[in-house]
């Protein structure tokens, strides 16, 4: 059984679901209690806590709204896996996933020369209709699908094949060609999942997904990339740095 390393503080302004909450939080994205960890029952984990059943249920209701816990029917309460949180920088899926440890693996579901849809010509200054190399990507983050990935590249920018993009990031292979990345315009919103997307990403149909649609120009100002991508918003999250001017 496992033994939580929590302490409250009656004395203290903080709720004690939230001060039990928190510290749980921070043992689960610290690895401390790892993804598929279970947790006692609710009147166990009250009585080794000495807190009441409700302030106890309120804390797990907590976690579970945040992503960070379960509940299965005949299992229990476990710890899911960590959420991925992404810096906004001009960087890769790939590159991000690898310096949080998530171990990424990529199965290519297309690469085709297509003609250009106008939206995608306009964002790479292209002529409407030229042609263009189409990625269809599925990322995987410790074995968990994570994200659906469509990116447009200008033709004759860098060889791609299906094999480099399963053992490479795309920005790596761009900077491995030489193009050099310096800016980005991009948007961030939301979408329900349809039954494809949910299906591909191990959700419910409707379950919420995070967008991103994103332009990547070089160092002369040549738009070189443009992406569009689909993410669990249960396993991922964009993280800005805010500065007051």
């Amino acid at each position: 059984m496992t033994q939580l390393a929590v302490t409250v503080d009656r004395r203290s302004p903080v709720p004690l679901y939230f001060q039990v909450a928190e510290q749980l939080e921070q043992s689960i994205m610290a690895g401390t209690l790892a993804p598929g960890t279970r947790l006692p029952n609710e009147i166990v984990l009250a009585d080794q806590l000495s807190l009441s059943r409700p302030t106890m249920r309120q804390a797990i209701r907590y976690l579970v709204d945040k992503g960070l816990l379960v509940r299965k029917r005949g299992v229990g309460t476990q710890v899911v896996q960590s959420q991925v949180r992404r810096s906004i920088e001009l960087s890769s899926l790939y590159d991000d996933l690898i310096r949080s440890g998530q171990h990424p693996t990529t199965t290519v579901r297309d690469l085709r020369v297509v003609p250009a849809p106008e939206e995608i010509a306009d964002a790479l200054s292209l002529a409407e209709k030229a042609e263009v190399i189409r990625i269809r990507r599925l990322r995987y983050a410790q074995d968990e699908p994570l994200a659906l990935m469509t990116n447009y590249l200008p033709q004759g920018l860098v060889d791609i094949t299906p094999e480099k993009l399963e053992q490479h990031g795309l920005y790596e292979l761009l900077r491995a060609g030489g193009v050099q990345l310096r800016v980005a315009r991009q948007t961030i919103g939301a979408r329900s999942a349809t039954v494809a997307q949910a299906r591909d990403l191990h959700e419910t149909k409707g379950a919420a997904l995070l967008t991103m649609t994103r332009t990547a120009y070089d160092d002369v100002g040549r738009a070189v990339e443009y992406g569009t991508h689909l993410y669990r918003a249960s396993r991922y999250s964009f993280e800005l740095t805010l500065i007051e001017r």
